[in-house]
């Protein structure tokens, strides 16, 4: 069984888009998407710096229409499931058949937005926490007033809050953690920081009609799988506030059997995860359209 998965926030690099513009139709519905939502997506994904889409309003509609646009190129698919990471959930709610492209970019859009406004309120960050065991580490973070706002799998955490508290936990590392790394992000995703940008996606969300998916589409809210096209909808308002556990999605990964996972561009991060959690399963980062062979290759063996 094939999945087929998009990343989220931080997985964009300056100019990653280039090469996928030169495909068949790539420049003109990319240029389409930027005049839906008055953001040059070609400019941002070709020549600017990565200052610019390091921009919580840059990076998300920029990382959504990566992600359809290479999707795109591999063809009419149908995977087994689909999930996305952070705001990858957008992504892959077109691939679920919930979203049009249009919805979703227009979403996206209005999400990084107000995520980018409420994290200007107060200066926060994250920081990726690399070693250590969740069961000790989540609950010395929560002593240091900081949310587990990735929990990743593979022995990864992402810790988020103010600026103090994760200086505090700089000098302070849960047992086992080697190090601490901090992130090009521009505030505490996922958090209770957010909780404005949560208002703000619902009122967006007013507008859309999402269909019922034709796929498994697991959340990684809980790594459930989500029936209906309204609760999806849902799920990606309140997502913005609450933690990503994408090791709930692994493990849901695996207990549907899954064989094949393919992570579309930018990828990297959710195939080094899955390499990590999910010996057996073969995958696939599309990082430029001389991967779009062998990914076609991968979903003839593997889809059902």
């Amino acid at each position: 069984m094939l999945v087929l998965v998009a990343p989220g926030q931080g997985a964009q690099t300056p100019g990653f888009l280039t090469p996928w513009l030169e495909l068949p139709g790539a420049a003109d519905r990319v240029a389409a998407w930027s005049d839906a939502i008055g953001l040059d997506l070609a400019h941002y994904g070709t020549v600017a710096d990565a200052d610019a889409i390091r921009d919580t309003a840059v990076a998300q509609p920029l990382l959504v229409a990566a992600g359809l646009l290479s999707a795109a190129a591999l063809g009419d698919i149908v995977p087994g499931a689909v999930a996305g990471h952070s705001v990858g959930e957008i992504t892959a709610a077109v691939f679920a058949g919930v979203l049009e492209d249009a919805a979703a970019l227009t979403l996206v859009r209005r999400r990084g937005l107000a995520m980018a406004d409420a994290a200007a309120i107060t200066p926060t960050g994250m920081s990726a926490l690399l070693g250590g065991e969740p069961t000790t580490t989540i609950p010395h973070l929560e002593r240091l007033g900081l949310t587990p706002a990735n929990v990743n799998g593979a022995g990864q955490i992402v810790a988020a809050g103010t600026l103090e508290q994760l200086a505090a936990l700089e000098a302070d590392k849960p047992e086992g953690v080697r190090r601490v790394v901090p992130l090009k992000v521009a505030g505490a995703f996922h958090t209770h920081h957010m909780a404005p940008a949560v208002d703000a996606l619902a009122h967006a969300a007013e507008a859309l009609a999402p269909a019922e998916p034709k796929v498994t589409y697991v959340s990684n809210k809980d790594g459930q799988a989500v029936e209906t096209g309204p609760e999806v909808l849902q799920r990606l308002v309140g997502q913005v506030a609450n933690p990503v556990r994408w090791d709930l999605c692994m493990e849901t990964f695996e207990k549907l059997g899954t064989t094949a996972l393919i992570e579309v561009c930018p990828g990297g991060t959710l195939t080094g995860l899955a390499k990590r959690a999910l010996p057996g399963v073969t995958t696939l980062a599309l990082k430029t359209p001389d991967d779009l062979d062998a990914a076609r290759e991968l979903i003839a063996e593997h889809s059902a």
